[in-house]
């Protein structure tokens, strides 16, 4: 069975990333994550690490299409 929550190490592993750039994106709000246990450790939703790929997809096709249009514009 797949797990529901992950812990940041395996969200960094995901995304190809450092755990402090895993923690950065909880602290900023880009990645919704909650804390657990007495220790309070992170976890992150499944589903809210697929969340985040694809708004970070949409962000970037805004950036590349507003990149294309300023080429156009110059030509």
């Amino acid at each position: 069975m797949t797990p529901r929550f992950v812990p940041l190490s395996d969200v960094a592993e995901t995304l190809s990333i450092s755990a402090s750039q895993a923690y950065a994106l909880v602290r900023s709000g880009e990645l919704r994550a909650i804390k657990v246990g007495g220790r309070g450790q992170w976890r992150v939703e499944v589903t809210e690490i697929e969340s985040y790929i694809e708004r970070s997809y949409r962000a970037t096709e805004h950036i590349l299409e507003q990149e294309r249009r300023k080429a156009e514009r110059k030509d």
